[in-house]
């Protein structure tokens, strides 16, 4: 008998990845005889990080729209023609019974054609604000899943199914201080000291980067010691500030010790990175990107600072004492519990096996 395949479309960053693997792991986990194709874009992160995961990708060749650059736009449209035609032939020739979006560029041309072709689309949106992108593609897919309340502003209520975000639930580890102190030791750091993972997204945040810079010395100081992700661009340039009490990194492939070893976590208010900080009921600082559409960062991080969930900064604070003053506020241990506590409370943590489930009934009940 023929597999039944589906295929996945995810693209850009860990935030639009991490999700869409988890997903497929679902799948997998309730159906290993179902046949699981990625699409990504060619050159970005997921070409990486599928494979590593264990899931066959094909890459396409796509890119967005830059706001602020005609130059960065001049392949724009033949792109977009190349892409979709590409689409179209991966849609004929794997013949998928549904195609799921985790969000990124690609998802445009590879869940509009499936719409088109009649196939089962869905949309897994991590946002309480969506972009564009997704905001067309609601209007033609079959469901879109949500993690935040109230999103009939933006998709049909009868599409809408609220499961929250898919998280990597291999990140809860032992709580003992055994574990904690085993996993400061994966990173070179002490057993004792007030730890702090920063990081700024899976690419790196320059802004943050050069906040924790500007603000070593007072930092490690106030008796803190630091897990930095600068990502691979940032690397080259803070790499060098590495030492006995800063473990510098250009990405963190064992995010669980990371996240085991830290007393507090400086993060962008991206959804995923919200949704894991939160599972782990992690007292948190979020810094929003300013760069992202509509602003949908600061939503993001406004709905966890109104329930006193996390501490909201500003790039334009970056730089100023309030930064400092936040780090010493969290060092009060019923501070951070509380506010870690407050943030667990705010999201579903199930999503992965949830949307999976559903989507296999969907296509089961497929004539």
């Amino acid at each position: 008998m023929r597999k039944r395949k589906i295929l996945i479309s995810c693209g850009g960053t860990g935030g639009h990845i991490f999700p869409a693997i988890e997903i497929a792991k679902s799948f997998k986990n309730l159906n290993p005889d179902i046949d699981l194709l990625f699409v990504g874009a060619l050159n970005k992160m997921e070409m990486i990080k599928v494979p590593k995961a264990g899931f066959p990708i094909i890459g396409i060749w796509i890119q967005g729209l830059y706001r602020n650059s005609i130059f960065k736009n001049t392949l724009f449209f033949i792109k977009l023609v190349v892409s979709l035609l590409h689409s179209f032939g991966i849609l004929i020739y794997y013949r998928p019974v549904a195609v799921i979006g985790t969000g990124g560029f690609v998802t445009g041309p590879v869940l509009l054609l499936a719409s088109i072709l009649g196939v089962k689309t869905y949309i897994q949106e991590q946002n309480c604000f969506p972009g564009i992108t997704n905001r067309i593609l609601g209007k033609l897919v079959s469901r879109v899943f949500v993690a935040h309340e109230k999103m009939d502003s933006f998709f049909a209520a009868h599409k809408i199914t609220n499961f929250g975000n898919p998280v990597r639930l291999q990140l809860r580890t032992k709580k003992s201080d055994d574990f904690v102190n085993q996993s400061r030791s994966f990173f070179g750091l002490s057993s004792n000291k007030f730890t702090i993972l920063v990081i700024g997204g899976s690419l790196g945040a320059e802004p943050i980067n050069k906040s924790i810079a500007y603000h070593l010395k007072s930092i490690l100081k106030q008796d803190c010691q630091l897990i930095w992700q600068t990502g691979y661009k940032g690397y080259g340039d803070y790499g060098g500030l590495k030492s006995a009490n800063c473990s510098v990194q250009k990405f963190i492939d064992r995010m669980d010790l990371a996240y085991s070893s830290a007393d507090v976590v400086i993060s962008r208010a991206g959804a995923i990175a919200i949704t894991e900080i939160s599972f782990l009921e992690k007292a948190s600082i979020l810094i929003p990107s300013p760069h992202v559409t509509d602003n949908h960062q600061f939503k993001n991080a406004k709905y966890l600072a109104d329930h006193n969930a996390c501490l909201l900064m500003s790039e334009l604070e970056l730089m100023g004492p309030k930064f400092i003053k936040y780090i010493n506020y969290l060092k009060s241990d019923n501070i951070r519990n509380s506010i870690g506590k407050n943030a667990h409370k705010l999201f579903k943590y199930n999503a992965s096996s949830e949307i999976a489930a559903l989507i296999l009934k969907d296509i089961k009940s497929k004539k």
